[in-house]
């Protein structure tokens, strides 16, 4: 079985939904408005860079899911849905997962982006599985922190590795669309990488592979 993987932000989706998340909390008056946007803004051009340190990242962006109750946030979440996500998921991206659909391929959504965030996303590009960093829940309420390893860069490959032993399968003749330099650990890995709407690193990297570019704008 043929496992079809896809990045989230900025391939599937014309826009990053943590970014816009981050904008989104501001904009509803859940965070204080002026430093949160600063460091949302810093935190998205580190990852632009390459230089993201992850883990700061992740305290920052999680730290808020701990001030409200599981409740509130989910009503936020399905605003946020509605408003912000479903307008930004392309044409174009839903016929190429109804491809691989229509192939028989294992669709896998792989992102960097938390699962309290992506779970939904998830849901309504009817993709059933979905490898992303993991948000921790205790008595039923986030606690603001994540735990294993984050899904970004080497932690993509990490993850998938362990996802493909858990359920028996292999990346014989497997599928990766990005748009992010990020992820060519993982898109060295794959059988077939498509480079989807690339930032310049990746874009210069996959003409220099010979690898696919295409656009799901």
């Amino acid at each position: 079985m043929t496992i079809a993987l896809f990045d989230l932000d900025n391939t599937l989706l014309a826009g990053d939904s943590d970014y816009m998340w981050g904008k989104f909390l501001v904009k509803n008056k859940m965070v204080d408005g002026l430093l949160f946007e600063k460091e949302n803004q810093r935190f998205y051009d580190e990852y632009a860079a390459g230089v993201l340190d992850i883990n700061a990242y992740l305290t920052f962006q999680l730290g808020v899911l701990a001030q409200y109750d599981k409740e509130e946030l989910d009503e936020m979440r399905f605003k946020f849905l509605t408003e912000n996500i479903e307008p930004i998921i392309t044409t174009k991206s839903r016929q190429l997962l109804k491809k691989h659909r229509e192939n028989g391929d294992t669709l896998v959504i792989i992102t960097a982006t938390n699962r309290f965030v992506t779970t939904p996303i998830a849901q309504a590009l009817d993709v059933e599985h979905l490898i992303a960093t993991n948000v921790e829940i205790k008595n039923g309420q986030y606690t603001g922190k994540s735990f294993g390893t984050p899904c970004f860069q080497e932690g993509k490959v990490t993850l998938l590795n362990e996802w493909l032993q858990i359920n028996q399968l292999d990346l014989a003749g497997s599928w990766f669309y990005s748009d992010s330099h990020n992820d060519l650990p993982l898109l060295n890995v794959v059988d077939n990488p498509v480079a989807v709407d690339p930032d310049p690193k990746l874009k210069k990297y996959a003409q220099q592979k010979g690898w696919p570019i295409i656009s799901l704008r």
